[in-house]
């Protein structure tokens, strides 16, 4: 269990009153006994096929710009759709070696997929939304409608 945040397992506050937390529970000691062996250590060189990119988004006055970290893949293995004013962005890389030996002793899998969801607002020009994908980073270009786009500051003169 995290020992950043203190909580009380299975059992109650009744006794702080007495100055001491109630003892915790043998379940919950032995969690705290499992977590601590075989924690983030255990798991760190455990590929599990999914990860997210980082994004930004961007507020510009004329769009919104949706920039995506993704090194390493193609144009063709992106998958952007909208249902909904839901943008969603998405990819899949399969990485298969054709190597006729089979007599290997340790081979790592090489697939991964992602799926990032955006709510767009009903500001967003939906039928001129481009995205372009350049050095690593792929971007999704949102245009705002005239009536969204910041106007000018208007000076008004006081006569």
């Amino acid at each position: 269990m995290s020992n950043l945040i203190p909580t009380v397992k299975n059992g109650s506050e009744s006794n702080s009153d007495l100055g001491f937390k109630t003892l915790p529970s043998l379940s919950s000691w032995m969690d705290d006994i499992i977590n601590k062996s075989f924690g983030n250590e255990f798991m760190s060189n455990f590929n599990t096929g999914i990860t997210l990119p980082a994004v930004n988004v961007l507020d510009h006055d004329e769009e919104y710009i949706v920039e995506m970290a993704v090194p390493g893949l193609k144009k063709s293995d992106f998958d952007i759709s909208l249902d909904n004013q839901m943008l969603s962005i998405s990819a899949e890389l399969k990485t298969e070696n054709e190597d006729s030996n089979l007599n290997y002793t340790r081979r790592e899998f090489g697939y991964s997929s992602f799926k990032r969801t955006f709510s767009l607002p009903e500001t967003v020009e939906i039928d001129k939304i481009k995205a372009k994908y350049e050095d690593g980073i792929l971007r999704v270009l949102l245009p705002k409608r005239d009536e969204a786009k910041k106007k000018p500051i208007k000076q008004i003169k006081i006569s």
